[in-house]
């Protein structure tokens, strides 16, 4: 291995520092190149879950000044040797690069390597396509009680946020996707009589109440459409449990922050489950195409 390796280890066993730099000699990509105009912070924290498979490390952090407050929040880490080596407990300090839309941390050195407790992030189990959605109910961004049933008759693509999430590549992103659902297909939908429904539903009902999201969704609303074609929910803490519970999609607090995965899913006219994303990869052409749009 040479001297420029991004990565190191330090930690007490030989046996471990050796399996670490033979592994960062083995990394399969480079992590993406930065713009000019990305901003950089240093990053320090404790590992929380790890999931290799989506390239993705949870940690409780301590405060960014300037960016953001202590919080546990899942990064996009692209060195692959890494999670080789990386368990539940390791302490790690990384660059967190925000580039745009995009952020990931780079250039880790990890101390005080723990055994592993098993908390990955593999998350609850999902329902298969074709699966009937039950009547969940929740309260839109007016206030107003809602039931999933009242839109049978109507596609719906559904996804969970929370307004106060910090990272552009994740809640941000879903509803900057709906976003751009709505622009591709919404006045096809109109033209051609077809009814679809976006829905955003918040995974932090103590903070998100109905004039928040409803604040919040009006930065987003492409233009032509309305809260009508792109609702917000919340409701009661186990209003929302069930809902997430029902989709696979785990979330839950720690030290005052939420964790939490992604799932966006497309939901046929008889309110059946047409198809469930998972995380962040999925494009918005990918679901207007589900929909029947060009």
């Amino acid at each position: 291995m040479n001297s420029t390796s991004s990565g190191r280890m330090i930690v007490s066993g030989l046996t471990v520092v050796v399996m670490a730099l033979s592994l960062a000699g083995c990394r399969r990509e480079e992590p993406p190149t930065a713009s000019a105009n990305a901003a950089r912070y240093d990053l320090r924290g404790k590992v929380v879950a790890v999931d290799k498979a989506r390239r993705e490390v949870t940690i409780a952090h301590e405060a960014i000044p300037g960016y953001m407050e202590a919080m546990t929040m899942p990064f996009t880490l692209n060195e692959d040797w890494v999670f080789d080596v990386l368990t539940v407990g390791s302490m790690i300090q990384a660059t967190l690069i925000v580039d745009g839309a995009r952020s990931w941390i780079e250039s880790p050195t990890v101390t005080q390597m723990a055994e592993s407790t098993g908390g990955g992030t593999s998350g609850a189990p999902e329902p298969e396509p074709g699966a009937e959605l039950p009547d969940f109910s929740l309260i839109n961004q007016d206030g107003e009680r809602i039931r999933l049933s009242q839109y049978r008759g109507e596609q719906m693509v559904l996804t969970f946020i929370y307004t106060r999430c910090p990272l552009p590549d994740y809640c941000p992103l879903m509803t900057r996707n709906f976003g751009e659902i709505g622009q591709s297909l919404f006045k096809e939908s109109l033209a051609k009589g077809r009814k679809t429904r976006l829905l955003s539903v918040t995974i932090d009902p103590a903070y998100d109440t109905p004039a928040i999201l409803k604040d919040y969704g009006k930065r987003y609303l492409p233009a032509g459409m309305t809260f009508r074609q792109w609702s917000y929910a919340t409701g009661s803490d186990e209003e929302i449990q069930k809902i997430a519970s029902f989709f696979g999609l785990s979330y839950w607090q720690e030290n005052g922050q939420i964790i939490h995965g992604l799932r966006t899913i497309v939901i046929s006219p008889e309110g059946r489950i047409v198809r469930i994303f998972r995380g962040n990869d999925w494009q918005p052409e990918e679901v207007v195409a589900l929909l029947g749009g060009s």
